[in-house]
């Protein structure tokens, strides 16, 4: 199982290390990573194997979204099936 997390926002030190922070403390393992500075704006997309989570997916969703509020961030995490259901015709 894989979960799409993705971070948008003003750029600002140690983003990627806070979103892999919470990642490693729950049991997420980043599976790939690209991310870009836009002038002064942030946008990330993580994939992250969550087989061996230790909490509950959505447990871990609202966590990754309270990061995000707490440095004006938007961080949203994706269970793979939905995403891939979204974007299947």
């Amino acid at each position: 199982m894989k979960t799409v997390i993705t971070v948008t926002g003003k750029d600002c030190v140690g983003i990627i290390a806070d979103v892999a922070g919470v990642c490693a403390q729950h049991g997420a393992n980043i599976l790939d990573i690209t991310q870009s500075v836009l002038s002064e704006y942030f946008a990330m997309i993580m994939l992250a194997d969550i087989q061996n989570l230790t909490i509950d997916f959505a447990q871990f969703v609202d966590l990754l979204a309270d990061l995000g509020k707490s440095k004006g961030l938007v961080i949203h995490a994706m269970h793979e099936d939905i995403f891939n259901t979204m974007h299947h015709i």
